[in-house]
C-alpha cells in the first residue's frame, strides 16, 4: 500500500501523521513522511558477514536496498507468521532502507503536543525511543530509526572527522540554540560544533521549550540578537516540531530576524517545500555537518 501523504498539506501546523505498526504485542509508530510505501515480504539475498540486524537485500523497482529486522534490532523474537510479516520502505537521511515489521495497523494524525518526551528511567543516550503517545488506551512508542540505522552503518550518522577535514577554524563568539530531542544528537552536535570552533551553543530538547526561552528574552527586555545570532532545529521533537517553531519564530517581530536553518533526516527534494513555506533560512540534511557548519558561518548574525 501507498502511504497517504496528502492529508496534511500545510507546514507548520504542529501536527503530523503516525504509521502505527506492531512487533509482538508491542506497538510502535514512524512519521509518515519517512514512509515511501508499505508491501508484503519478498524474496531477500543474504549478504556475507552483514550486520545482525540486517537481512539482506532486495530488488525494488530497479533498486537494490537493505532490509532491517526491527524485532531483531529491539532484541524482541521473530513473528512466528514470517509470511504475514510487512515491509516498510522508508527514506531519510539522503537514503532508502526497508523496514521489516509484524504488522501494520493504520495511521493516526495527531498533534506533536501529544508526545510525551521518554522519562529519564527508561531514556539514554542508547534509547531507541523518541516519543511516547498514549492514544486509544493504548501507549504507541515513537522510535529513532536514525539511530538504528547508524548502529548498523556508524559512517552514515554525524562525526567529528567530518569537521576536522575543514581543517585549522578560530573560535567563534556566535551565541547559537539548538533545538533537537535526541540525546546521542545533541551530544554529537555539541562535539562537532565544539570542534568547529562554537562555543557558545544553547540546546533545548524540543521546539517548545526553545521557544519559551526566546520569548523569555523578550519579557525580561533583552536584546535577543544579543543572546542568540542563530537557530538550528531538527523537525521530528516532542511538543512542538522544528516547522512550527520556525514559523513561530518568523512570525514574531522581534525574533523573526533570527536566522533559522533546519537540520533534519527529513530534508528531501519532495519535502523541502515544507520549510520554504515556514521561511526558513536554510535546510540541510542530516548528517551532513560540514555543510552546516557552512551556511552556520553564513548566516549567523
Amino acid at each position: 500500500m501507498e502511504a497517504n501523504k496528502g492529508i496534511l498539506l500545510e507546514s507548520g501546523t504542529n501536527e503530523l501523521e503516525i504509521v502505527e505498526f506492531g512487533i509482538g504485542k508491542n506497538k510502535f509508530g514512524i512519521n509518515v513522511i519517512k514512509v515511501k510505501e508499505i508491501i508484503n515480504p519478498v524474496h531477500i539475498t543474504l549478504v556475507p558477514h552483514s550486520h545482525p540486524n540486517v537481512e539482506g537485500i532486495i530488488e525494488l523497482r530497479g533498486e537494490v536496498l537493505p532490509v532491517v529486522n526491527v524485532a531483531d534490532a529491539l532484541g524482541f523474537p521473530a513473528s512466528g507468521t514470517p509470511e504475514q510479516d510487512k515491509f516498510i520502505v522508508a527514506e531519510f537521511n539522503q537514503q532508502k532502507v526497508v523496514f521489516h515489521v509484524h504488522t501494520v495497523i493504520q495511521i493516526h494524525r495527531i498533534s506533536w503536543t501529544q508526545i510525551e518526551k521518554p522519562s529519564d528511567m527508561y531514556q539514554g543516550l542508547e534509547s531507541q525511543i523518541i516519543g511516547v503517545i498514549k492514544l486509544n488506551s493504548e501507549i504507541i512508542l515513537l522510535l529513532d530509526f536514525e539511530k538504528v540505522v547508524v548502529e548498523i552503518n556508524p559512517d552514515s550518522g554525524i562525526s567529528v572527522q567530518q569537521v576536522k577535514k575543514l581543517g585549522h577554524r578560530q573560535n567563534s563568539e556566535k551565541r547559537i540554540l539548538i533545538a533537537e530531542d535526541s540525546p546521542l544528537l545533541r551530544k554529537l552536535l555539541f562535539d562537532t560544533l565544539s570542534e568547529a570552533g562554537f562555543k557558545h551553543l544553547v540546546f533545548y530538547e524540543n521546539g517548545l521549550d526553545a521557544l519559551n526561552y526566546l520569548e523569555s528574552l523578550i519579557e525580561s527586555g533583552k536584546q535577543v540578537v544579543e543572546e542568540v545570532q542563530l537557530v538550528i532545529t531538527d523537525i521530528e521533537m516532542p511538543q512542538m516540531d522544528g516547522h512550527h517553531l520556525t514559523r513561530r519564530i518568523k512570525e514574531n517581530s522581534e525574533l523573526t530576524v533570527l536566522p533559522v536553518i533546519i537540520f533534519s533526516s527529513l530534508i528531501t527534494d519532495s519535502l523541502r517545500h515544507k520549510g520554504q513555506v515556514v521561511r526558513a533560512d536554510a535546510q540541510i540534511s542530516k548528517p551532513e555537518i560540514a555543510a552546516l557548519i557552512d551556511l552556520i558561518d553564513k548566516f549567523a548574525l
